[in-house]
């Protein structure tokens, strides 16, 4: 059976203050959560996590990450930078970061590469617009997606990556996938894993990542393939976010 891991990603939100009352929240609540528990936090702030989480069993990452190790590159963060914090995640190809800066499918694939290589767990988003799902191409969008990732990390490392379905119609909306509609998603996703390599797909964990929270949770996390969830706005919250995590239980 696969651990069940649950993500917050903070996007672009925080303050001194207000991470250190929320980190601490989280730990206050955590108790014997059987879940794993990440956060994935604006990369001013990861020394702050370092600070307060080392040790706990929350790990913490970063929301992107250059593909290039060192150099000119104006006010981007290499994978180096994120390990000097003790990241353990970073993810790639959120889908603002596809919408607002461009990237591509082969630009999240070499990020996903680079941070394998680096010793990093990538946590892939992929997903569809409400058009692409309207227009019955969800399946062929998430695959062409997922391809370019696996085509560049290799098979040996499927189970080295995490993937997160995301749904770009249900992020910030309220809108929510159905468990249903979800699991029917993952468990394509997991079939697409299978015809790369059957056994390592078994261990991927594959989150969902479309307005998950404490009330949508369970229902969600019961269905047989999906392994968790990445968390956007009920992450700031300590008790929405332990909700979530109780849910995983």
């Amino acid at each position: 059976m696969r651990p069940k891991l649950v993500v917050g990603n903070w996007k672009m939100n925080g303050s001194r203050a207000a991470n250190a009352a929320l980190l601490h929240g989280i730990l206050e609540g955590l108790g014997d959560a059987r879940a794993q528990v990440a956060v994935c936090v604006p990369a001013p702030y990861l020394f702050q996590c370092e600070e307060i989480l080392k040790g706990s069993p929350v790990a913490w990452g970063a929301q992107d990450v250059s593909c290039h190790p060192v150099g000119a590159y104006t006010g981007e963060v290499c994978m180096s930078m994120l390990q000097d914090f003790g990241s353990r995640y970073v993810i790639v190809g959120h889908s603002e970061r596809r919408a607002y800066h461009g990237e591509t499918n082969e630009l999240v694939a070499r990020k996903a590469k680079a941070a394998l290589e680096a010793g990093l767990t990538p946590i892939v988003c992929i997903g569809e617009t409400l058009e692409q799902r309207e227009a019955g191409q969800t399946m062929e969008v998430v695959n062409a997606q997922l391809e370019a990732v696996l085509e560049a990390v290799g098979v040996d490392a499927v189970d080295k990556i995490v993937l997160a379905y995301e749904p770009v119609w249900a992020i910030g909306t309220g809108k929510t996938a159905t468990p249903e509609m979800a699991q029917e998603v993952h468990a394509g996703l997991r079939q697409k894993l299978r015809g790369c390599n059957a056994d390592a797909a078994q261990r991927t964990l594959v989150l969902y990542g479309g307005s998950m929270k404490p009330d949508n949770a369970a229902d969600l996390m019961a269905q047989p393939d999906i392994d968790g969830g990445l968390i956007g706005g009920a992450a700031l919250k300590a008790a929405d976010f332990l909700g979530i995590i109780r849910s995983a239980n």
